[in-house]
């Protein structure tokens, strides 16, 4: 069997304004954490044989661990496109909508669209790559959408869009 691995269809370069900041922070605290781990890794080698100082082999994982975020940050970052301002028709849904949708039960979700480097379920972000947002883009409020899931298909309604955060 080969090793060939079909390519990873690659994310959408956009990201908000917060996302962008937040990994820029994350990148220069990479930096400040890499020095600390270097300095222990350093410590470690200077006790003796290595192959067997587990301090050494952890810190050397961790370095590693920290060398590739680092380096993937240094690559992502100056592809990505700040999406700052809102669309001509804020009743459309776009990047970086809050979108509320209601399910034929009647529950209801707010989702937030948002790039691939900053979605969080637990807040409610999107990623503008998923299928619920490509259902949502450039409908608006009473749209019916239809999104297909692995637990089958599910419909839903849009009752509200905004780009401004909602209150709580």
């Amino acid at each position: 069997m080969g090793r060939y691995r079909t390519p990873v269809p690659g994310s959408s370069p956009y990201i908000t304004r917060e996302g962008y900041q937040s990994l820029s922070d994350e990148l220069k605290a990479l930096w400040k954490r890499r020095a600390g781990v270097t300095k222990a890794l350093t410590a470690a080698a200077a006790e003796g044989d290595r192959s067997e100082n587990a301090e050494y082999i952890y810190r050397k994982k961790e370095l590693r661990e920290i060398d590739r975020r680092i380096r993937y940050l240094q690559k992502r970052l100056p592809d990505l496109k700040v999406v700052a301002q809102q669309p001509s028709d804020p009743t459309l849904v776009f990047f970086g909508a809050w979108v509320t949708v209601a399910d034929d039960d009647g529950t209801q979700c707010c989702y937030r669209i948002v790039g691939a480097d900053e979605f969080d379920p637990a807040k409610g972000w999107i990623s503008m790559d998923s299928p619920m947002a490509k259902a949502l883009m450039k409908k608006t409020i009473r749209d019916e959408i239809r999104v297909e899931t692995p637990q089958g298909r599910c419909d839903y309604t849009i009752t509200g869009v905004r780009y401004a955060a909602p209150d709580g």
